[in-house]
């Protein structure tokens, strides 16, 4: 049976002891990297000791915290309208009461207590009753369509979480994913009908109740058939729009599938073994950052990396101090208005072993604490190190401004957001560096949710100009993921940004449900903007089939059929639980239109999607889909997932980029393979970075050749030095390394495995 995470008393007390080993062991790997025997031995590691004690500290203050501050972690709501409930009088009006017994059960609910929270609720469905309309409260027209959501909940607990298969909770939900505790589902019924019956054609609350209807006939394995017609959404809108070998979800398989809330993942080589390793993350304050190193035989072993180092929502990785290995940036604090979201982010440096330190303060990325969930490493001075954007979400009570730290050459950075003129000012969710207009410098793209979007242009001088509404890339003003690619591989760079809906009300779902039946809804579609490389942007989403709303958080892009064309991967959904929305992957049609692949691709998973990464984490040659999974609030976790790539029979590189002159990363380069399929040339174009705002794909980059077996030329720009290195007549489905200046590359020998199932 799988079991979700113990009481967060216990869970608090079992972490605590882990965390007190891995600063022990951190301390022991930092002593003995310096050549010591103990954590005194050298002095110079002094600093990183203290900045790393301080910050576990400030981690356990947040995690103390977090009950009374927390407001989706905490109880204190819940422990405020039990307190008011129990205060009232014996003869206080019928309404208030059930406006009460609503709010408690609507507490209890996102605390994980369905069945107090089911009691608490029908408690107030009996308080009505009797009651003049004058007489209900407000609450009571929400009360039918939540408790038909508690109830799907407890029957995804009882068959998605306890009787799990790698289907589960996957549409169309068929097979083993059909519901064997039939109860929460046939219970939840009743009340939808009931919300159909009282809701008008295209009420929000309608439309939401009209899906989750037919989710919950088909975990019955009664749809279509059961389906009142008139409620009825057809099996052809749950079918997708073209045919896609399937993906396996096997995390289960190898114990990668922890329940987490929602957070991020990163996946790289951080111990320098030649094998992919994973890093994920859980926004709750009380668990550890996870590494689950690959022993190059198919299994994955976690280890202890972080010494104590707990919490976070995104991740974000990099060879900041160019010494060879990849450390990583923690993010945290989002969602949280005003001070309670003043919690530091952590800057984990790497000893090249995949043991991590926290220098933070060391490297002065700790003076102010700001809500962040969004950051991303370029180059923009061209100096050879990298530097470091972080947004941070700024209300009006709260003017937090965003942060650009100038890396200094020497493992410190030095915040230069204002004299940059990048500090935005808005409620940033996603951040993005892409030299879109070919001079050298890279440009910053930000997401704001809820305001204009901005596009930096680097004027290569320091500072930074907005010119997002001149080039019309300033809409949709509801985003969130965001990032630079190039998915025509025309050779300029190209813009996606995601559309979110700023409401924060039940019925969410609407603008989802509305957009899968082609109904008019008021959400803003998503913008790709398509580069012509000069500077100029054209919004092409409608005419490349990327119109449809879907409410995406974690987002990545990848290549899943190693044909040169990137597909890309949307986790959706949002923090209320019928946010049953199906993740989305879609397929790029060689450039000429993107088709959603979700369900013939088994990707339409209607948990809560977060962090994603594309890696070929087997060395098989394709690259799988990782997706950390999860909530926002405690009783809405989930269990990771992984889905295996499948093969599609044709070939690839792998390209390592050391930069010398450049950034050792190599991120910002840029990447031409020339090649020719059935007489016809064609070249695959490749910017180096980590992929989306949301999740983090190797900086090792895959590039798809089809089905050519050799690329006539492998050309690399690097924009630091003004370089270009190329090499003719490669032979392809190897993975090369390429030192920036050098005439030869050398061949990277691969450990290839299959999964341990």
């Amino acid at each position: 049976m799988r079991r979700r995470g113990a009481p967060w008393s216990s869970r608090r007390g079992w972490w605590r002891a882990m965390a007190e080993r891995g600063v022990a062991a951190t301390l022991a790997a930092l002593a003995a990297a310096c050549g010591g025997g103990s954590p005194d031995a050298d002095l110079e590691a002094a600093p990183d000791r203290e900045g790393h004690l301080r910050m576990v500290a400030l981690l356990e203050e947040v995690a103390a915290r977090a009950p009374s501050e927390n407001s989706y972690l905490g109880d204190r709501a819940l422990r405020h309208s039990l307190s008011v409930l129990e205060s009232l009088p014996s003869d206080a009006p019928g309404g208030l009461r059930a406006h009460q017994l609503f709010m408690v059960g609507a507490w209890e609910l996102r605390a994980g207590r369905f069945e107090e929270a089911l009691a608490h609720l029908e408690a107030a469905e009996g308080a009505l009753e009797g009651l003049s309309a004058q007489a209900r409260p407000p609450s009571a027209e929400q009360l039918d369509y939540v408790l038909g959501v508690c109830h799907l909940r407890i029957g995804e607990t009882a068959n998605c979480v306890d009787r799990h298969t790698p289907r589960s909770c996957i549409l169309p939900i068929e097979g083993d994913a059909v519901h064997v505790d039939q109860r929460g589902s046939r219970r939840a019924i009743p009340y939808l009908e009931r919300v159909l019956a009282e809701r008008g054609e295209g009420d929000p609350l309608q439309l939401g109740a009209r899906w989750l209807l037919n989710v919950a006939y088909m975990t019955l394995g009664e749809h279509p058939e059961s389906v009142p017609p008139e409620h009825l959404i057809p099996r052809a809108v749950f079918a997708g729009q073209g045919e896609f070998p399937r993906f396996t979800d096997i995390a289960g398989e190898l114990g990668l599938d922890s329940f987490d809330l929602c957070g991020s993942v990163v996946i790289e080589d951080f111990d320098g073994d030649g094998l992919l390793d994973l890093i994920h993350s859980t926004w709750d304050p009380n668990h550890p950052l996870h590494f689950r190193h690959s022993e190059g035989d198919g299994t994955f072993t976690e280890r202890d990396a972080f010494g104590g180092i707990t919490g976070g929502l995104n991740m974000v990785h990099a060879d900041y101090d160019n010494d060879g290995d990849v450390d990583v940036l923690v993010l945290r604090g989002a969602w949280l208005i005003g001070d309670s979201g003043r919690i530091p982010n952590s800057l984990l440096a790497n000893d090249g072993g995949g043991n991590f330190t926290d220098v933070t303060f060391r490297a002065g990325l700790g003076a102010a604490h700001y809500p962040s969930q969004t950051a991303a490493w370029a180059d923009y001075d061209n100096d050879g190190d990298l530097d470091l954007f972080v947004g941070s979400e700024a209300v009006p009570s709260r003017p937090f401004p965003c942060q650009l730290f100038q890396n200094q050459g020497d493992g410190t950075f030095v915040d230069v957001a204002a004299q940059a003129g990048v500090g935005n000012g808005g409620y940033t969710k996603g951040s993005t560096w892409g030299d879109y207009d070919g001079d050298r410098f890279p440009d910053l793209y930000v997401s704001n949710l809820g305001g204009e979007n901005r596009l930096y242009h680097n004027d290569g001088d320091g500072t930074f100009s907005d010119v997002a509404v001149v080039l019309g890339t300033d809409l949709p003003r509801a985003s969130f993921p965001v990032w630079f690619w190039d998915y025509d591989n025309d050779g300029a760079l190209d813009l996606y940004v995601t559309s979110y809906v700023e409401n924060t009300a039940l019925g969410r779902l609407a603008p989802v449900v509305a957009s899968y039946l082609g109904l008019p809804h008021d959400a803003e579609s998503p913008r790709l903007y398509r580069g012509d490389g000069a500077g100029g942007f054209e919004d092409v989403a409608a005419e490349q089939g990327l119109a449809g709303m879907s409410l995406p958080m974690g987002s990545n892009f990848g290549d899943l059929d190693n044909d040169g064309y990137l597909d890309f991967y949307l986790g959706t959904g949002y923090p209320f639980f019928d946010g049953l929305t199906p993740n989305v992957m879609y397929h790029n049609r060689r450039g000429e239109g993107f088709v959603d692949v979700s369900v013939a691709g088994g990707f339409s998973h209607v948990q809560k999607g977060h962090g994603v990464a594309f890696a070929d984490l087997d060395n098989d040659g394709d690259q799988d889909v990782f997706e950390q999974m999860g909530g926002a609030f405690r009783g809405d976790d989930f269990g990771n997932l992984l889905f295996e790539n499948p093969g599609f029979n044709q070939h690839w590189l792998k390209l390592s980029l050391v930069g010398v002159r450049s950034n050792r990363s190599a991120i910002g380069a840029r990447i031409r393979a020339e090649l020719v399929e059935a007489g016809v040339s064609r070249a695959v174009y490749r910017h180096v970075n980590g992929g989306g705002s949301f999740g983090g794909n190797p900086l090792t980059q895959h590039i798809g050749i089809g089905t050519a077996e050799r690329v006539r030329a492998l050309e690399v720009y690097w924009p630091t030095s003004d370089t270009l290195q190329r090499f003719e007549d490669v032979a392809g489905d190897r993975h090369l390394r390429i030192v920036e200046g050098e005439d030869s590359f050398t061949v990277v020998e691969e450990i290839r495995f299959e999964f341990a199932r």
